[in-house]
């Protein structure tokens, strides 16, 4: 961060020593220790990042995103994997046009300029941690018992390297033995057929999932009979798709990067851009640079919202030149992003009263409906109301607003920030409000645009991973593939979990990921897992998720994204769909790190038949070649056609939005303008804290490369809660000591987290941060949105006091 962004009451390091800190390094998951493989009072047990010598310091960052930093930590990265070579290839490897694979990481769209080195830190990362020379061998699992796993850190768990074997859990003996193939596929098979049900099975994706796979299991749970197909966006991004059906009628947003380049105003919601999107520093300095005016709004002024030196910038690295990524930020308390919005749009209604020009009035009666209703509902909103729910001055909201009228194109976009409160609907709804008012959706330059997380996330659901899915697509799948799928919608992430502790669910099948570690309230969701009759992990490497299983247990290795895919047809590359609809090829390199690795159409293909044996689905002639898949996925897919032919262009091609055409597919055939209420964000009681849950900079998703922030600051601790300072005080906490932090759910039931570190930061009086998945244990079953069914993972109420007791 800048100097400006300094957290007050941190002007030097703090640091502390082994005995000091000791406390820092307890159980983080939950004062309750009932679950086997979750809980343990050992310092190890159900943490996440690597062991320490206890030594851990936070000092403000004041360096720009990216840069020498970044390249430093990809060396060391380099050098810790043991992969120099095949590491530094990897980073001319990614992100082409032509032979290339995509990044596994974030799903920021690949440079369509040439550019040689379209990778970033966190990319490097992601791909040498899946190119790792260590293996996880049948003779590991013979030498560690589950229960002896299970006091092990997340972070040594996969720090092992890659599953190499199909293995089935023994129970006789506590460890994971090897299984066949074919042994392993008919034990899927036999506890499906033998369900009383298919609704007893849930099968969740991440995102790391190609769409040729994504819609082979789609296409295989359907046949199969139920739509209970969970994901991760059900826990991240569910609510800007609803909200974006609602408003213009498709559940994407309607630019592309070419549109970014071409705004004369963005704005940036809730997006912690160089942890989480890093490519995007590019895409903001070339913003900054051309004029363009850049609002980043977010409790915590991140690094990304600063300055960056972008490292492929070659004489800007050598030079230290570094480019400011905004030129104005504003700090609103979790969860008050509707009052910000709601109140720029009030000030344009405000001019437009005195130069009607101000408005798209064209557009709004042509093409919208709502707008008077609207109108009325923002006029009738008081500023001191909107100054209060935002946490801002009426100042700073008109500030925002003159940067929006100055646009003649302006774009919104927004990430978790947003969509994980309650009214995470409502106020991507009103993002889209604020848009229709000037006519910025719809034309170069201008749009909503969410900013999804993993890559592929958004193919997942393009391609079929979704418990509503829509009767047009079922009745196309119904033609296409002759099965007859089930019509009644599925299970959701939330209701997975809730379905488990009734009984009602028998078998966990979770296509990558880390289930477990993901989901709200850890201890709830392992419980559930451990009352199925079987639990299947598709995955590339060990993590929590395979310790914490159902009676009978799967691990399934499948081969990484960076890895050669033979099959009987020859070389095989997949699809992926980045976060603004660009479909292209993905197409591993490396030699896979077993022979006895099977692609994921490869295992979602032996699964079906060994559920399915009747089938007339040609599973296995599928797999031979993927050509076959897709070629079944033109004539499903809207949007797809002469799918193989398109994929193969430079830089694949864009998948149709018609709102970009102005054409709303919504009931009325217009965008519609959402007249929500002013949401109240502010707690009842005057000593809670609104936390929101987040990822260190060393982290993607549930994986952990170390105990490090760097641009927060922090090294060696993640067992911490970032606090205001004056909130600090008001409470009687020091600086850097141990605090517990209690959670009340919305059914009244308590979590608690001990001895965690409280670290002053700048960000508003009354709210709290900390990392995932260590506090997704403050997380209830119950707190999860009525709109969306997304985990309230940015507004988790807590009460934080000084630890009653101190580990010696």
């Amino acid at each position: 961060m800048g100097s400006d962004d300094t957290a007050e009451g941190v002007d030097k390091a703090v640091e502390h020593g082994p005995a000091e800190a000791a406390s820092a390094q307890s159980d983080p998951t939950s004062e309750r220790r009932a679950v086997p493989g979750l809980m343990s009072d050992t310092p190890r047990q159900g943490g996440t990042g690597p062991s320490t010598d206890g030594r851990w310091s936070q000092r403000p960052y004041d360096h720009p995103a990216a840069g020498w930093g970044a390249a430093a930590s990809v060396m060391r990265v380099l050098a810790r994997e043991r992969v120099p070579v095949k590491g530094t290839r990897a980073m001319f490897d990614m992100n082409h046009a032509e032979r290339s694979y995509d990044c596994p990481g974030c799903a920021w769209p690949d440079d369509t300029k040439g550019l040689k080195l379209d990778i970033c830190e966190n990319g490097i990362k992601h791909v040498t941690w899946e190119m790792t020379g260590k293996r996880v061998d049948r003779e590991f699992f013979a030498a560690h018992s589950v229960s002896e796993l299970a006091e092990w850190t997340d972070f040594d768990l996969e720090n092992q390297g890659r599953l190499t074997e199909p293995m089935v859990y023994d129970a006789a003996t506590d460890h994971y033995v090897p299984i066949s193939w074919a042994d392993a596929f008919e034990l899927v098979g036999g506890q499906l057929r033998a369900l009383d049900n298919p609704d007893q099975a849930t099968f969740y994706t991440s995102g790391r999932l190609g769409n040729e796979a994504t819609f082979l299991y789609q296409l295989m749970v359907r046949e199969y009979g139920t739509n209970n197909l969970p994901d991760c966006s059900n826990m991240c991004h569910e609510a800007s798709g609803r909200a974006l059906r609602a408003s213009i009628g498709t559940g994407k947003g309607t630019v592309d990067l070419h549109d970014w380049e071409q705004c004369d105003a963005l704005f940036v919601l809730g997006v912690n851009a160089a942890s989480n999107a890093p490519r995007m520093l590019t895409a903001l300095a070339e913003a900054y640079d051309r004029g363009a005016e850049v609002v980043h709004v977010n409790p915590l002024v991140e690094a990304g919202a600063t300055r960056t030196i972008v490292p492929h910038e070659f004489t800007d690295m050598a030079r230290l030149k570094s480019t400011p990524t905004s030129t104005l930020n504003l700090q609103v308390r979790p969860g008050g992003d509707l009052a910000l919005i709601r109140g720029i749009a009030k000030v344009v209604l405000e001019r437009a009263r005195e130069n009607p020009d101000v408005l798209d009035r064209e557009f709004l009666e042509s093409s919208t409906r709502g707008f008077e209703e609207y109108r009325e509902l923002v006029e009738a909103t008081s500023w001191d109301e909107l100054a209060v729910q935002s946490g801002l001055g009426e100042t700073d909201i008109r500030r925002a607003a003159d940067i929006y009228l100055r646009a003649e194109r302006a774009l919104i976009s927004w990430c978790l920030g947003v969509s994980q409160h309650e009214h995470g609907v409502d106020t991507v709804r009103e993002i889209v409000n604020l848009l229709l008012l000037r006519g910025n959706i719809g034309r170069e330059g201008a749009g909503p645009s969410p900013v999804r997380g993993h890559s592929n996330v958004q193919g997942n659901r393009t391609c079929g991973i979704d418990h509503r899915p829509g009767a047009e697509f079922l009745d196309r799948l119904a033609e296409v593939c002759r099965i007859d799928p089930p019509r009644a919608h599925g299970l959701d992430t939330v209701r997975s979990i809730e379905a488990m502790h009734a009984g009602e669910l028998k078998v966990f099948v979770g296509m990558g990921g880390n289930f477990v570690r993901a989901a709200p309230d850890t201890e709830h969701t392992a419980e559930g897992l451990r009352r199925c009759e079987l639990t299947v992990q598709i995955s590339t490497k060990l993590n929590r998720s395979h310790l914490v299983h159902g009676k009978q247990a799967l691990i399934l290795p499948c081969l990484g994204r960076t890895e050669l895919d033979e099959q009987p047809g020859g070389l095989q590359s997949t699809s992926v769909e980045d976060a603004m609809s660009m479909v292209h090829l993905s197409t591993g390199r490396k030699r896979p790190a077993s022979p006895h690795l099977l692609s994921e159409p490869a295992i979602i293909a032996g699964m079906a038949r060994a559920t399915l044996p009747g089938s007339a689905t040609p599973w296995e002639w599928y797999v031979e070649d993927y050509d076959r898949i897709r070629d079944v996925m033109a004539r499903v897919l809207p949007g797809f056609e002469d799918f193989n032919t398109r994929v193969r262009q430079p830089s694949g091609f864009r998948i149709p939005q018609p709102a970009r055409e102005r054409t709303f597919h919504t009931r009325s055939g217009r965008a519609e303008f959402c007249h929500a209420e002013l949401p109240d964000v502010i707690p009842d009681s005057a000593d809670v804290l609104v936390l929101q849950t987040m990822r260190s900079h060393d982290q993607w998703n549930t994986t952990i490369y170390s105990n490090n922030d760097r641009y927060r600051g922090v090294r060696n601790l993640r067992e911490l809660i970032f606090m205001n300072v004056d909130d600090m005080r008001a409470r009687g906490i020091e600086e850097g000591t141990p605090v517990d932090i209690v959670a009340t759910s919305k059914d009244g039931s308590q979590r608690s987290l001990h001895e965690y570190r409280a670290i002053s930061y700048d960000l508003p009086r009354g709210s709290a941060a900390g990392y995932m998945p260590e506090m997704n244990g403050l997380i209830g079953a119950a707190d999860y949105s009525t709109q969306s069914d997304q985990p309230l993972m940015k507004s988790v109420r807590v009460r934080v006091t000084p630890s009653t007791s101190v580990s010696s």
